[in-house]
């Protein structure tokens, strides 16, 4: 009777701790979704569709909306412009056009619409020979308040190897928006045009570019970035991530609890961050590793027909 009541025990108790791990899955599930949009960038030639993942902080009593992703999903909207400054001397201007912020809707596990927002590019660092990141700002106050949790630990920088990951993406563009893989570090410290990369086997496909890659609690650790096979895709290591918002004054895009600049301060910052000085040389017998984004090319309406 003893041994009985004795199971007993140890069957509730199980039941209880099972239930409590899938309440806290759901929880984090529904957080990433969250937090996860899918990133349109349209040129008069070519629409580029890839992922981001939203932070967001209060200005002067509003909230706002910013949204990190890779360089290369919105290069499509870079434009150079000369002009003229007062003393008469001539000089080219780096400017962008906004990117459009696309956030799923769905309830009662059928989807029932989307939300659109523009969002302007602040920061730039190009994939050639930078760091291939960009934080854009959304436009429209009061957006939401979902925001990612950076993995900040100065103690643990580097996720180990065998690690297990959550992916949350646009896996093909917008039809596979907001898409959850699973996955693990399977290596670390992979470089790829002279610029640290960390090595996973979450699934990812064209979209998944931007999107971010979590712990099993949540925690934003890398940004897919590149891949060359299902499970072979490179991230952006949160690390790097950290030190380029440290070098460019964003800490507080990645730190909450760092005090946050100005609208005008934040809009003053010079769009374009070069980054790494050094042009890189083209390696001809070296395998490619692809961007992840979808890009479907626009017709020009002009072109004779054929």
């Amino acid at each position: 009777m003893k041994q009985l009541i004795n199971y007993i025990i140890l069957f509730t108790f199980m039941s209880q701790s099972v239930l409590a791990d899938f309440k806290e899955r759901k929880e984090v599930v529904k957080y990433l979704q969250d937090i996860s949009v899918t990133i349109k960038s349209q040129s008069r030639h070519s629409q580029s569709e890839g992922s981001g993942v939203l932070i967001t902080r209060k200005i002067g009593g509003e909230e706002v909306s910013f949204v990190w992703t890779c360089a290369h999903v919105i290069d499509n909207l870079r434009k150079i412009r000369s002009i003229v400054d007062p003393s008469g001397s001539s000089r080219k201007v780096v400017e962008f056009d906004d990117a459009q912020i696309i956030k799923e809707l769905v309830e009662g596990g059928r989807r029932v619409g989307e939300i659109k927002m523009d969002a302007k590019v602040i920061r730039y660092s190009n994939y050639t020979h930078g760091h291939d990141l960009a934080l854009l700002m959304v436009r429209a106050k009061n957006y939401g308040k979902a925001s990612a949790k950076f993995y900040l630990s100065k103690e643990d920088p580097i996720i180990p190897i065998g690690t297990s990951l959550f992916h949350v993406g646009s896996l093909l563009g917008q039809m596979g928006s907001n898409s959850m893989t699973t996955g693990i570090v399977s290596q670390i410290g992979r470089i790829e045009d002279k610029v640290e990369f960390d090595q996973t086997t979450v699934a990812s496909f064209p979209g998944s570019s931007g999107g971010g890659v979590f712990l099993e609690d949540g925690k934003y650790v890398g940004m897919i970035a590149r891949g060359a096979g299902e499970s072979f895709n490179l991230m952006i290591p949160v690390r790097r991530i950290i030190q380029w918002s440290e070098d460019n004054n964003l800490s507080w895009a990645v730190d909450s609890t760092i005090e946050m600049p100005s609208l005008k301060e934040i809009e003053s910052l010079p769009i374009e961050d070069v980054g790494i000085k050094n042009i890189q040389e083209k390696n001809e017998n070296k395998k490619e590793i692809n961007f992840l984004i979808k890009v479907t090319k626009i017709p020009n309406p002009f072109d004779k027909a054929k």
